[in-house]
């Protein structure tokens, strides 16, 4: 069992992501936005980020960026929203993601890439 972080400012995403990842038995932590985030994760580091880039606050390039280079082994997936622009998603791989997903994502993709990531 991991212990994954769940940081996005769309309530039913992070409920939709803790449902699936609680099933299959692993802890969920939950922030808002990267500032909260970030407090979370060191407070209890955790062995998975996902983490959405658009966000009030620290945004998640921001607190991607902030917590990649404070944690070296920190592993991150980025998710956004922002359709068509892979922009995002190019930085947030720049700034230490490992793995990136365009909202709505395939949630047996995103599974696929959480195992793949918690053996590595």
């Amino acid at each position: 069992m991991a212990t994954i972080l769940v940081i996005d400012d769309e309530e039913s995403i992070r409920t939709l992501l803790r449902g699936v990842l609680e099933k299959a038995g692993h802890q969920v932590l939950e922030a808002r936005d990267g500032r909260e985030g970030l407090a979370v994760y060191q407070r209890t580091p955790v062995d998975l980020v996902i983490m959405d880039i658009l966000m009030p606050d620290t945004d998640g390039l921001e607190a991607t960026l902030q917590l990649t280079r404070e944690y070296v082994d920190a592993k991150v997936i980025a998710i956004t929203g922002a359709q068509g622009d892979r922009n995002f998603l190019d930085v947030a791989k720049l700034f230490g993601a490992r793995r990136t997903f365009e909202k709505p994502f395939d949630l047996n993709e995103i599974m696929a890439a959480v195992k793949e990531m918690l053996e590595s």
